[in-house]
């Protein structure tokens, strides 16, 4: 079982995808879904997390559309994974050890007090983890990235977001006459 679910993924791509270009482009929810063939519908739910995390900026209108509310060096990835799903735990204590049978349903002191051991042991990992997301900047991910992403697929994207805005600023009758003309 992941402890993050799909839409942390997605939102880190779609972010990776604004910072990306450093232009002044600012895609529509269902672009960058479009963009990544997924429901437009879930990319703007995720939009209107990251813009109350204060993590992306909207602009209305038919040229608005999400930039990065601050240089992708100062978005970490906890931040987005709190936008996303909001802060929870990694580990879920139900406290058994006070319903072992050997204590005849009378739990002693000893099996009630503090935290569990094991509980103990859960929330080290979970602060270790959030730490090490805490670390890691969406600059740090670009960095990486650019490694392995070759220039020509940078360019072929940025060109793909400048058609759909262009597209945007035309009327709907134009822009199926001009997917029918190929």
């Amino acid at each position: 079982m992941a402890h993050f679910g799909a839409g942390v993924e997605q939102a880190l791509h779609y972010l990776f995808r604004l910072g990306a270009d450093e232009s002044d482009l600012r895609p529509s929810a269902r672009d960058v879904a479009d963009f990544y063939h997924l429901p437009p519908s879930v990319a703007a739910k995720l939009f209107t997390r990251l813009e109350k995390a204060g993590i992306v900026h909207a602009d209305e209108g038919r040229d608005g559309g999400f930039s990065l509310a601050r240089p992708l060096g100062r978005i970490t990835v906890l931040e987005v994974a709190d936008a996303v799903e909001g802060r929870k735990a990694l580990f879920q204590c139900k406290d058994i050890r006070q319903t072992c049978a050997a204590f005849d349903g009378g739990t002693p002191d000893w099996a009630s007090s503090g935290v569990c051991a094991i509980h103990a042991a859960m929330i080290e990992a979970e602060q270790a983890m959030r730490r090490s997301l805490a670390g890691v900047t969406l600059q740090d991910i670009a960095n990486r990235a650019r490694k392995t992403i070759p220039a020509t697929f940078r360019y072929k994207s940025a060109e793909w977001f400048r058609a759909r805005r262009r597209q945007r600023r035309l009327p709907r009758r134009r822009v199926a006459e001009e997917k029918e003309q190929g």
